[in-house]
């Protein structure tokens, strides 16, 4: 009889471990939990375009971000125009973000254009490679060529020279070392439809360029490729989400769907996500983007009756989402709470 008494709190024990070892799997800390938006640019509130670099001298994490002129008027799209490279960091695992100014890439007189970097670290060595287009625009335009920097510190960029690619409207590049140790660039050219090509080097100096699209089909742009689960993957941005390709060897590409393609109920994250970058470290992967919170799709932007785009419809944030293999195609729930720390890639596991 006494242990029948004692029946209830035995269940409640047993009941309450059981709950515990399930709150452990399911329950994400704050610590670990992405903002959002994660980053806006106290400057100029038009950050765009960004690519995450490790700083090896800082022992941080580095965004860089076209940072558009958001909060200025002018006509039409002038604020996508006469854009420095403007840099973030964070010391925390990319849970904060802290603005620290823009890099100094000028290398002939004036006001210029700089869009959408990609950098990466070879044999002691950053190389950025960054859309150049003298002057400012009033409306989209200009010769868009792909200009090359090296730096030893992210902060201090020599000067190297302009790609010769398959056209001089070339933009967003996004770079990978494959197995075989040569470097590949993967580009927009405006001049072949609005559609992928690819160069190749040896040493990330001279390039050789293919002729043929490495993914054709209707326009697009920022195009970027990682590795990740295995595969090869291919984000381009399609102005309505990113659409995912997938390869075994980088060289044949799969279509398959799109993520990022609606809203969330996350603050600032819509309409879409639009050109970014992905980040692999310790079998994780997350996709930062920017959005445009304002506007009903990513490309509707009405101009005012003074011939502007308002500053509402201006503006960006920056997001992070999850990536996952489901089904041999990548997803990203994002809506949902999702683990997110960036490890130091210093310190794989």
């Amino acid at each position: 009889m006494k242990y029948l008494r004692l029946l209830p709190v035995i269940i409640s024990v047993i009941t309450g471990f059981a709950s515990t070892a399930q709150d452990t799997i399911t329950i994400i800390p704050k610590s670990h939990r992405a903002a959002a938006p994660l980053y806006r640019d106290p400057v100029t509130d038009g950050a765009a375009d960004p690519v995450l670099i490790w700083n090896r001298q800082e022992k941080s994490w580095w965004m860089l971000y076209t940072q558009r002129r958001a909060n200025s008027e002018g006509a039409d799209v002038a604020y996508c125009y006469g854009t420095p490279i403007a840099v973030a960091s964070s010391n925390d695992h990319g849970q904060t973000w802290v603005y620290r100014g823009t890099l100094k890439l000028d290398f002939e007189n004036g006001l210029n254009t700089f869009w959408a970097p990609d950098v990466v670290y070879h044999n002691g060595e950053y190389h950025m490679f960054v859309v150049y287009i003298q002057g400012a625009r009033n409306h989209w335009g200009g010769r868009a060529r792909m200009a090359h920097y090296t730096s030893k510190n992210l902060w201090d960029w020599k000067f190297l020279g302009l790609l010769k690619l398959t056209s001089e409207s070339v933009i967003d590049a996004s770079l990978m070392q494959m197995p075989n140790g040569k470097w590949r660039m993967w580009y927009k050219d405006q001049e072949r439809g609005s559609v992928t090509m690819m160069a190749e080097s040896d040493d990330l100096y001279k390039w050789k360029t293919n002729e043929e699209p490495a993914i054709g089909g209707q326009p697009h742009e920022g195009p970027k490729a990682f590795k990740f689960g295995g595969w090869f993957w291919m984000l381009t941005d399609e102005w309505r989400g990113m659409r995912v390709y997938r390869s075994k060897d980088g060289d044949n590409w799969e279509r398959q769907g799109l993520i990022l393609d609606s809203a969330t109920s996350r603050t600032e994250d819509g309409p879409s996500g639009a050109h970014g970058d992905v980040i692999v470290i310790n079998n994780k992967a997350y996709v930062f983007y920017f959005t445009h919170p304002e506007r009903k799709t990513h490309s509707d932007a009405p101009l005012d009756s003074s011939g502007n785009t308002p500053y509402r419809l201006r503006r960006s944030s920056i997001q992070v989402g999850p990536l996952q293999i489901k089904d041999g195609t990548l997803v990203s729930d994002r809506q949902n709470v999702f683990d997110f720390w960036m490890d130091n890639p210093e310190e794989r596991k």
